[in-house]
């Protein structure tokens, strides 16, 4: 390689002591992992935030199917005893509620399954990161 292409390739590194390359590399280095672990932080803290959501539905869920099954089952149950046995009053509305109440799990079990607590863009910066310290140590 001729002298004019290693200074278009590293011009910055010319006059400069090792000490000072070691230097700078080091506080590069540093500040790209402060930077990486922010990322890795501020991803992470917006899943847990997805999970925190989900879980709060799945709990809303399971308060709700059971104050309408204590409450709207012995009402509708009382008027379907009007025209029934009770018993058979007593156990379609229980299976009316069920039904309320697997939908609504379903619908939180959907939701966990959204959330994802790997840190996608953090690791696609830190495969970017990689590959540029070797393209520049090459």
């Amino acid at each position: 390689m001729s002298s004019a292409n290693s200074e278009q390739i590293r011009p910055d590194v010319e006059n400069r002591s090792v000490g000072e390359l070691i230097g700078e590399l080091s506080s590069d280095l540093s500040t790209l992992m402060r930077q990486e672990v922010a990322l890795a932080k501020a991803e992470l803290t917006q899943e847990a935030s997805k999970a925190g959501q989900a879980a709060g539905m799945l709990a809303g869920a399971g308060v709700a199917a059971h104050l309408a099954i204590i409450f709207a089952s012995l009402t509708a149950m009382w008027a379907l005893g009007n025209v029934m046995n009770l018993a058979w009053a007593a156990l379609i509305v229980t299976v009316v509620w069920a039904l309320v109440a697997g939908a609504l799990g379903v619908a939180g079990r959907g939701r966990f399954k959204q959330v994802s607590l790997k840190p996608e863009q953090t690791i696609d910066t830190l495969k970017e990161d990689a590959q540029w310290a070797r393209t520049r140590n090459s």
